[in-house]
C-alpha cells in the first residue's frame, strides 16, 4: 500500500508500515497539546519524497511560525520546497479568497464555497507530478464557531476527507469545546490519532486508535518534542482563543 513513512523511531514502532496516503487522519485532542507538531513529520516526509503541500494557517498569527514550527520539529527548511508548497491563511474579513503571493492565499475559509474554492486553486497551481498533494490543517475547529455557517462548513469538511481520496489529509482539531462536532470528523476519517500533554514537565503523548488497511501498534507513547516547543505552540493555541475565534463568531 502507498504510505508515508517519516524515518522517525518513535513514529515507526506504532506504524510500521506508514501513514496510508490518499486517506484522511484525524489528530484529536484537548487545546494547547502539541497535536500539529505529530503531524508535521508526515508533512516534511512527504515533501522529501516529492509531494507537494498544502497548508491551512488557521492558528498561526504569521506564515514565519509556521515555517519556524516545522523547521524546530523535522529539521526541514520549507523555503526550500518553496514550488512545493501553497499556505492558505484564515481571513475572516473577506468573502472570498485570493493569491496575495506566488504560493500563499488569504481566504474566508469558514465559508464552505470558499473552503473548496480555495482548496481548487491551490491544487491547480501546484505541479502535477511526483508523490501528489497533501493538505495539513490545524485547529479546524476554529471554524465552527461562526453562528452562520459552522454546521455548513463541519459537513463540508466531512464531505471532502470522506469523497476526495485523490489528496491525502491530516487535520488536528481540539477536543476541548465542540465536542459532539468534532467526534463528527473522528467518526469519519479514515485514521484517527489521539494525543494529550501533561505539564511540569509539559510533555505530549500520543496513542493510535485506528490506521486504515495497515498494522499499528495502539500502546500510548510519550512523543520525543522539547518541552520548549511545545510551550511555543501552546502560546499561539492562547492567541487564537484570543483572537481568532471571537473573529469566527461575528460570521
Amino acid at each position: 500500500m502507498n504510505t508515508i513513512k517519516t524515518g522517525k523511531e518513535w513514529l515507526d514502532r506504532l506504524m510500521p508500515e506508514g501513514l496510508p496516503a490518499n486517506t484522511s487522519t484525524i489528530i484529536s485532542g484537548p487545546g494547547g497539546s502539541g497535536k500539529p507538531l505529530i503531524g508535521e513529520s508526515f508533512v516534511a516526509a512527504w515533501l522529501k519524497e516529492g509531494g507537494n503541500v498544502i497548508f491551512m494557517s488557521l492558528q498561526y498569527p504569521t506564515t514565519d511560525f509556521l515555517v519556524e514550527s516545522i523547521k524546530n520539529v523535522t529539521g526541514i527548511n520549507l523555503d526550500d520546497y518553496y514550488n512545493k508548497i501553497i499556505i492558505i491563511e484564515l481571513d475572516v474579513t473577506g468573502n472570498s479568497w485570493k493569491f496575495e503571493s506566488e504560493n500563499k492565499i488569504k481566504a474566508n475559509l469558514v465559508k464552505p464555497s470558499v473552503w473548496e474554492e480555495a482548496l481548487k486553486a491551490a491544487k491547480e497551481k501546484l505541479p502535477e507530478e511526483g508523490r501528489g498533494n497533501l493538505v495539513f490543517g490545524s485547529a479546524l475547529n476554529l471554524l465552527l464557531f461562526s453562528p452562520t455557517y459552522g454546521s455548513a462548513i463541519l459537513n463540508k469538511i466531512i464531505e471532502t476527507i470522506t469523497f476526495d481520496k485523490s489528496t491525502t489529509y491530516i487535520f488536528s482539531v481540539s477536543t476541548t469545546v465542540k465536542a459532539e462536532e468534532i467526534k463528527m470528523l473522528e467518526n469519519a476519517a479514515d485514521n484517527l490519532i489521539y494525543a494529550h500533554s501533561e505539564k511540569e514537565p509539559f510533555r505530549l503523548f500520543m496513542n493510535i486508535e485506528r490506521l486504515i488497511n495497515v498494522k499499528f501498534d495502539s500502546r500510548q507513547i510519550q512523543v520525543p518534542i522539547p518541552s520548549e516547543t511545545l510551550t511555543n505552540l501552546k502560546e499561539t493555541a492562547d492567541h487564537s482563543r484570543k483572537v481568532v475565534i471571537p473573529a469566527v463568531s461575528k460570521i
